[in-house]
């Protein structure tokens, strides 16, 4: 396994993201709730470029007893990414799809040794 250097431990600030060359593929690295998440940027549906998809807070619809959608909120915990070209989300934690937990992103091995971040492909 080769390891690549992504950047120093400080400079991924938090919710912040880099899109790394390893070889022949790319691994996105993210800080989220300051911890270090590593996936393939290849989504699970086409393959598109998802870690270079848009961060947001998972939203959610909360629906009343009889059928009508309540307003609009945001989670506290869940961070998910959205594929750009179809619109695919998965929790940047865990890297699954909310809607079905049998689709999900590839993790990629991460290490912080010294101050700075590799990942490992």
């Amino acid at each position: 396994m080769t390891e690549y250097y992504v950047c120093d431990d400080d400079d991924l600030a938090e919710m912040g993201r880099l899109v790394v060359e390893c070889g022949d593929k790319q691994v996105g690295v993210f800080r989220v709730q300051g911890e270090i998440h590593a996936w393939f940027n290849r989504c699970a549906h086409m393959r598109g470029p998802v870690c270079q998809g848009r961060i947001y807070r998972r939203v959610l619809e909360p629906v009343a007893e009889d059928g009508t959608v309540r307003m609009m909120q945001q989670s506290e915990t869940e961070i998910n990414i959205v594929c750009p070209w179809h619109g695919y989300e998965y929790d940047l934690k865990t890297g699954r799809h909310p809607g079905n937990p049998r689709i999900a992103l590839r993790r990629a091995e991460h290490v912080v040794r010294e101050g700075k971040i590799y990942v490992r492909v």
